[in-house]
């Protein structure tokens, strides 16, 4: 899992990356991949902001899962998804409904830089292959029940490079405070 950080060692990380603006006014988001990397587990944690102020953490993962690691030529023959980090995404996101089945945070505002992982292994991987574009990467739960008490713990089929939150109650939280028709910022960190 990742380590604890404290808001003004975060904040210092996100003004030190190369494609840092500014940061947002309202809420955006700030995900930190775990240097463990733990296969189809929920090993990462996501971050919520208003302004430079902290409002919640809950666990994530921003990997995909091990089944479609496995088998991402159904949904890209190059290889999956893995979202490259130490990258702002500004705009990325808007309110919508993932897979038109439950309300998330959904790319329709910005391009995503992603890494296309083809080995079919367990692991996500950087790899020679990077494209830059509209890949369907959206914020949602690995439910589509929004009231669900408890969604597991294993990623499984639930993200195919999508950040994926498995604690309902931080979710409804997150999904609840952002208003809708808002453009949401999106900052991924490599634990450091």
């Amino acid at each position: 899992m990742v380590r604890a950080y404290t808001d003004k060692e975060l904040l210092q990380r996100v003004k030190e990356l190369d494609s840092f603006k500014d940061i947002p006014s309202g809420y955006w988001l700030l995900g930190v991949r775990s240097s463990e990397d733990e296969p189809n587990r929920f090993d990462d944690k996501i971050y919520l902001f208003k302004g430079e102020q902290f409002v919640d953490v809950t666990s994530c993962t921003t990997n995909p899962g091990t089944t479609v690691l496995r088998n991402y030529s159904k949904f890209n023959a190059k290889g999956a998804a893995v979202v490259v980090a130490d990258q702002w995404y500004y705009g990325v996101w808007r309110k919508g409904k993932h897979q038109g089945k439950i309300t998330a945070l959904i790319q329709i505002g910005a391009q995503i830089k992603v890494w296309r992982d083809g080995d079919k292994d367990d692991q996500s991987e950087e790899s020679l292959i990077q494209q830059e574009g509209f890949f369907g990467i959206n914020f949602h739960p690995n439910t589509y029940d929004i009231n669900a008490k408890s969604t597991g713990s294993l990623v499984n089929g639930w993200s195919a490079g999508c950040q994926v939150v498995n604690n309902m109650e931080k979710y409804r939280k997150f999904i609840n405070l952002i208003p809708a028709a808002t453009s949401i910022t999106y900052c991924l960190l490599n634990e450091f």
